[in-house]
């Protein structure tokens, strides 16, 4: 489970009180709760939650704490975006489908609009100096925010040696070059293998099933003959909106752990694999969506826009979000399900220990290219200082990194 599923299970009272009997409210209700909070929703995934539950659970008790837990609960199990499931799912408990819809899109809507705007002046202005100067004051600041999450999530998911072991073995595949999707499969069969059985051939199948994956990852350190033949597939079509409607989709439906598991996915399939975009873009990307409100998933419609326009940015978007509609509608028997299975948990447990590695993997790639400079070091440090320490925003630590840049082009013009 996130560490945002962890914050609202902890707030949440432990008494289950009688359920809401069904949908009693109207989708414009829904609608314009979820669009005010789409608008105004700044500091990620965990100040989602806790907006949510101040305005469904205190103010409007749409839901009582113990059925807002649970929702959560189902949230994090699912892939996707959980802040942006979470709001679905209580649309649905509050309007029915169409209170799903109202919800989803409500909330995703206006940090969409605003990144597809932003993304649009990046392309028409983006090479001006002075705006790349500003653009590069983010990046150190966006390092340090990918790398807070990487140790915030790995506070909560890492709460076992044999947690530790799958991290740091998916760490070494990532950073050797394994494909992502391999290293999330790998991972959670190892998971359920391990699990399968107390006794010490099970173990020992876990084990051998590690050491193959790592030999496969020694035998190919740039690439996996997965990655070829799933790159093969999309390699061609992604500058059409079709294949970025695709790709989006995949992405949306692997992603587990956080959010900030999309950005390994879009390094290494846009930046890696078929350059499409170059590093200094993804992190710009990366930066627009944290200054902007709502679910950071709304990148996937800045990074649409730079591979084909306004047709890539609606492709990229819809792609992106279509699971989390789908699978947020059939949650409650899915969920109900995952629960009570003892493979699935296991896998899921193998899922989160992936992520994070893959997190950290990428957190590794972008210091390469940013900590070697002496201001850059400093700034992300002092940012990721800022940060741990719950006093700054993550909104306010970008601005502070484009006022940075702006006084240090000021002070070159004066020498």
């Amino acid at each position: 489970m996130s560490e945002a599923g962890k914050i609202a299970e902890s707030e949440a009272s432990p008494v289950r009180e009688e359920a809401i009997p069904g949908p009693v409210g109207t989708w414009r209700e829904v609608g314009w709760l979820f669009l005010r909070m789409g608008a105004t929703a700044f500091g990620g995934p965990a100040a989602h939650v806790a907006l949510m539950e101040d305005e469904c659970v205190r103010a409007r008790r749409w839901v009582t704490p113990g059925e807002f837990a649970d929702v959560l609960g189902a949230a994090n199990l699912l892939p996707g975006p959980s802040s942006t499931e979470l709001a679905m799912m209580l649309g649905l408990r509050r309007a029915g489908w169409a209170g799903l819809l109202a919800a989803g899109t409500a909330f995703i809507g206006p940090a969409v609009l605003l990144v597809w705007l932003l993304a649009w002046a990046y392309v028409r202005y983006g090479t001006r100096p002075e705006v790349a100067l500003v653009l590069a004051g983010l990046q150190p600041v966006v390092l340090a925010v990918v790398v807070q999450a990487v140790w915030r999530l790995a506070r909560s998911v890492l709460r076992t040696g044999t947690m530790r072991l799958w991290s740091v073995a998916s760490l070494a595949a990532a950073l050797a070059g394994m494909h992502e999707l391999v290293v999330l499969l790998t991972m959670s069969v190892i998971a359920v293998v391990w699990r399968e059985g107390a006794g010490s051939s099970s173990r020992a199948i876990g084990i051998a099933s590690l050491g193959a994956a790592w030999n496969g990852v020694r035998s190919r350190p740039h690439s996996a003959a997965a990655a070829a033949s799933i790159a093969s597939t999309m390699g061609a079509s992604l500058v059409s909106t079709s294949g970025i409607f695709g790709t989006f989709f995949k992405l949306g439906c692997v992603i587990f752990g956080s959010g900030y598991v999309i950005v390994a996915f879009m390094r290494a399939e846009f930046v890696q694999r078929n350059a499409w975009i170059s590093e200094t873009q993804l992190l710009d990307a990366i930066a627009i969506g944290q200054i902007t409100p709502g679910p950071v998933f709304s990148t996937a419609t800045f990074i649409g826009y730079l591979l084909a326009g306004h047709a890539g940015a609606w492709a990229a978007t819809a792609g992106m979000f279509l699971p989390s509609f789908a699978l947020s509608a059939v949650s409650g028997p899915l969920v109900a399900r995952l629960r009570q299975s003892v493979r699935a948990a296991a896998a899921l447990d193998g899922l989160n220990a992936a992520s994070l590695a893959l997190m950290a993997a990428v957190a590794i790639f972008m210091a390469r290219g940013i900590v070697p400079t002496v201001s850059g070091a400093l700034l992300s440090l002092a940012a990721l200082a800022l940060l741990l320490s719950g006093r700054v925003g993550t909104g306010w630590l970008l601005v502070g990194g484009m006022l940075v840049s702006m006084l240090r082009a000021f002070a070159a013009t004066l020498r």
